[in-house]
């Protein structure tokens, strides 16, 4: 498990050896009972070798298989379970996995195994639309730098602000981690670096710049989970910049995993992309069946980017009623999630409908940085400063400060006042 995992990461191990590592696995003989990560293990090593239509069948028994895991178990192998959800689109899986596993790295006081651990738990949540958590994970791991030293890139940060849109702050820091991996020669762990920047251009409808961006994402062959990620942002990109071949090749990539993995996520974004390329009586029951699949995951971000695909089809075929109302659903989800760019896009398709949307005006409120919500969260959780301070790696000192800057910016002076009017984002208070 170790050799395969460190094959992945970038450095001096070619791909020959990583090919080499996994025939050694699964040359190992399998236990009559065999365990939740001995079949993880060697779905993965298949995976390597032969693709995910192969290596399905076994990644799902020991996927279905890891409640089972030991706390023991969970702390050792359980980043085995984190890989093979991922690439099976199993998202509820991978929050599952990554959230219990977290837990006990911090339990047991595993630093220098919880930033990408964390990055794991941020892409599930993200997945998910909870940007609140999402941002406290990015928070934490940064905590986690500063007390370590360690140098894992911000990468749940690059995930959160690739999907709120926000340009000035994703450009810089997609450009900082890509500075960042190029001098410390690991250029390939920019991946996640480049997929963020191809969900932010798609979110400003630049799409030749996401085409760019996804076919950067998709060069480093050993991190099948993002790049696999980044196949719907390309066939998004390609599709609308014309480039209809690329579009095409890149579904036939995209249906090589999303087929094998079978479930509601993964087949309800093949649909949706499916759509894009199809005529127009194929394309309406390919959207609509995007949407009814998607509609029963929790995956709200991408069950909105369908709904907007879907009424930017419409409207330009001509059925502009129909396409209000799937760009309203749209623009309403995207604007409570916090998904900025792609909520503008939504309002200008509407706008082209004939409807009258008004821009969001700016909050009266000053916004909190990622540390800051944290500390918050946690203090309107109950926690004390000495207990954040423990869980942040932080002085209660330290605590107490950010505190106070947080009461200012709500204009607030107590915690009792931060419990009844924090809202469940996070960002802001609730006002009456």
């Amino acid at each position: 498990m170790t050799a395969w995992f460190a094959a992945t990461q970038p450095g001096p191990i070619p791909q020959s050896r990583f090919r080499e590592i996994s025939d050694a696995i699964l040359a190992l003989a399998q236990p009559v009972r065999p365990r939740p990560h001995h079949m993880l293990l060697e779905g993965l090593a298949v995976l390597a070798k032969e693709g995910l239509a192969a290596a399905a069948p076994t990644l799902r028994r020991g996927a279905k298989a890891i409640p089972d895991m030991s706390d023991e178990e969970v702390l050792r192998w359980g980043i085995a379970g984190t890989e093979a959800t991922a690439a099976m689109w199993d998202q509820e899986g991978l929050l599952a996995v990554s959230s219990r596993l977290v837990k006990l790295l911090r339990e047991a006081g595993a630093l220098a195994e919880l930033p990408l651990n964390l990055y794991s738990l941020g892409v599930a949540t993200t997945w998910i639309g909870d940007f609140a958590g999402a941002a406290a994970i990015a928070a934490e791991t940064d905590s986690i730098a500063a007390a370590t030293g360690s140098h894992f890139p911000p990468f749940t940060l690059l995930r959160l602000q690739s999907l709120q849109g926000r340009e000035r702050e994703c450009s810089a820091l997609v450009a900082g981690v890509i500075r960042q991996t190029a001098a410390s020669g690991e250029a390939t762990s920019a991946t996640p670096a480049h997929w963020a920047a191809a969900v932010m251009y798609n979110g400003l409808a630049r799409y030749q710049e996401a085409k760019v961006a996804a076919l950067q994402a998709m060069m480093n062959t050993l991190d099948p989970s993002v790049t696999t990620f980044a196949l719907p942002e390309l066939i998004e990109a390609a599709a609308r910049s014309g480039d209809h071949q690329l579009a095409r090749d890149t579904l036939d990539r995209l249906a090589q995993t999303t087929q094998p993995a079978g479930n509601q996520f993964a087949l309800g974004i093949e649909a949706r992309c499916r759509a894009l390329l199809s005529g127009v009586a194929a394309a309406d029951d390919l959207y609509r069946e995007g949407i009814d699949r998607l509609t029963r995951t929790r995956l709200h971000p991408e069950l909105a980017r369908a709904h907007l695909l879907y009424g930017e089809w419409l409207r330009r075929t001509g059925r502009r009623g129909e396409a209000r109302e799937q760009l309203r659903t749209a623009h309403g989800t995207f604007v409570a999630i916090g998904m900025e760019a792609f909520a503008e896009r939504a309002r200008g398709e509407l706008l082209a409908t004939g409807e009258k949307v008004r821009k969001r005006s700016a909050e009266i409120r000053e916004e909190l940085t990622p540390q800051e919500e944290q500390i918050a969260r946690l203090a309107r959780d109950g926690l004390s400063n000495p207990e954040i301070g423990a869980q942040l790696f932080l002085s209660a000192r330290t605590v107490e400060w950010h505190l106070s800057k947080v009461f200012t910016k709500f204009g607030i002076s107590s915690r009792r006042e931060l419990r009844a009017g924090l809202a469940d984002d996070g960002r802001h208070l609730v006002r009456s």
